[in-house]
């Protein structure tokens, strides 16, 4: 009999499944809003990433609707083959601007930056230090690099710099020491305390990269993230990454930093060579964003008045939130199972949430993830709030 190759596909799906670890899509029939169609069935979208509400603005949308109507749908080429339009240069001046920066470069998605960019700046001879809690797309780049790598332990300024301490002895010594750290972790909601990582990093002559993907748009002067919240500018902080895919609400990444920085990036990263540019819409849709957040404070003051007002309602209920500092709230139930049943409960009351599992947070450790959205009314907040109370009651979490 042949053997078929692929049985392991099956095999491993199903071991998911018996082990609660594996993921149910749900489909969204229209835009991601505020209330949205999931599923057939009009619902509170309690978990996205979408914190502005700025997927389904009016502004960006016209903006993407001009920008089709003037340069098409695609690009069809790379960047530095055929397909780098003025919109893309436009778009990288107003980051450049907003950040406070030399200069900027747009990547297809955050992904793409961070396992492009890492093992570019860092190879053979060369170390990188990374936070245990650290995103996968900046693990993937530490996997790809040839540089030797060290963890220190979550938020840990004293491990950070025994670690460098470690490197300043290493034989030879290192060419190129890179910290790198997410500016907020996007499972547990807390914040890298970066003045310090960016003081032992000049300590130490190291190269500091931040991952803002869920700064951007939350933390800073008007959303410019966390370099901003901590008053840093791109002496202190090298490698300013963010994504357009979350607060601001299109698609997309990009690095903020030197003119150096991203003249070395077009020439040597792969993943932003070897990719198709930014579709032009999204160019626009960001342009537009940007110019949101910069004309209109009180976007993200909305969403910090509603993050002050659910994290205080869910942690007088009794539920685990963690170290949350920002408007990622997870409910931390440790089953998967348990996580499990509490999405799929909430989501009966027309709640839509996701229950995180290993590998994305440590076994013991599941939850689901909520994230507040400025456009809420305190009335959602309320909604939602009574649900996750009955829900928590009903599985015996609080």
């Amino acid at each position: 009999m042949k053997r078929n190759p692929t049985a392991f596909l099956r095999e491993e799906y199903e071991e998911l499944v018996r082990q609660n670890l594996n993921w149910e899509l749900h489909v969204l029939y229209g835009p991601n809003d505020v209330w949205a169609n999931v599923d057939g069935k009009r619902t509170l979208m309690l978990g996205t990433n979408n914190y502005l509400n700025l997927a389904n603005h009016p502004k960006l949308k016209e903006a993407a609707i001009k920008a089709i109507e003037k340069y098409g749908v695609g690009t069809g080429s790379d960047r530095e083959i055929a397909g780098n339009m003025d919109i893309h240069v436009e778009l990288e001046k107003r980051i450049a601007k907003w950040k406070g920066t030399e200069a900027a470069l747009t990547f297809p998605t955050g992904f793409t930056v961070n396992s492009g960019l890492i093992p570019a700046l860092v190879g053979k001879g060369d170390l990188i230090v990374s936070d245990e809690l650290n995103h996968g797309s900046i693990i993937d780049g530490v996997r790809l690099s040839k540089a030797d790598r060290a963890i220190y332990a979550h938020c840990d300024m004293a491990d950070l710099e025994r670690v460098l301490n470690e490197a300043e002895k290493h034989d030879p010594p290192y060419r190129r020491i890179l910290i790198v750290t997410d500016g907020v972790f996007s499972m547990d909601g807390d914040i890298a305390p970066l003045d310090e990582i960016a003081k032992l990093g000049a300590e130490h002559g190291a190269m500091v990269y931040v991952d803002d993907a869920h700064g951007e748009g939350v933390l800073g002067e008007n959303g410019r993230g966390i370099v901003s919240h901590f008053k840093l500018s791109h002496e202190d902080v090298h490698v300013d990454m963010g994504t357009f895919s979350k607060a601001i609400g299109v698609i997309g990444g990009h690095i903020s930093g030197s003119q150096d920085l991203i003249n070395f990036a077009y020439n040597k990263v792969r993943t932003w060579l070897l990719t198709a540019s930014q579709i032009p819409a999204a160019a626009a849709a960001t342009i537009a964003a940007i110019d949101l957040l910069e004309s209109d404070p009180s976007i993200v003051k909305k969403l910090w008045d509603n993050t002050h007002y659910y994290k205080k309602e869910v942690e007088s209920m009794g539920f685990d939130t963690g170290n949350t500092q920002t408007p990622i709230i997870p409910i931390i139930t440790g089953d998967s199972k348990l996580a499990k049943d509490l999405a799929k409960m909430l989501l009966d009351m027309n709640i839509f949430t996701v229950p995180i599992v290993y590998p994305l947070v440590p076994r013991e450790k599941a939850r689901i993830r909520t994230q507040v959205n400025a456009a809420m009314t305190k009335e959602d907040l309320d909604y939602a709030l009574d649900a996750l109370e009955k829900a928590g009651k009903k599985l015996k979490i609080i």
